[in-house]
């Protein structure tokens, strides 16, 4: 059973739906916050800035390269969708729930 926050996107990868939470003190991943995973993250969101910091962050605790990591919901929203390619649901979910 996969968690609320990560589900496969049928083509390899993986989609994890994010709650941002910018100008925080540091970059963490602090817990799932109902069908979301929590992201704080310390960019300010002007300019795409924190959408590229979650992204690098999410691309460091998965173990994959930060191009495999790509925002396709919620550019300008707190509440955001990342893909990672190549990376199955299962294993994503599991990174990142030992990461809170």
């Amino acid at each position: 059973m996969s968690a609320a926050f990560v589900s496969d996107d049928g083509a390899g990868g993986a989609l994890i739906r994010v709650k941002a939470v910018p100008g925080a003190r540091s970059d963490e991943i602090s817990g799932v916050l109902g069908d979301r995973l929590k992201v704080r993250i310390s960019a300010p969101p002007e300019g795409g800035k924190a959408n590229r910091a979650i992204a690098k962050l999410l691309a460091r605790s998965l173990g994959v390269k930060p191009r495999d990591v790509e925002l396709v919901a919620g550019p300008s929203s707190a509440e955001k969708t990342f893909r990672v390619a190549g990376a199955e649901a299962e294993r994503v979910e599991n990174a990142l729930s030992g990461s809170s």
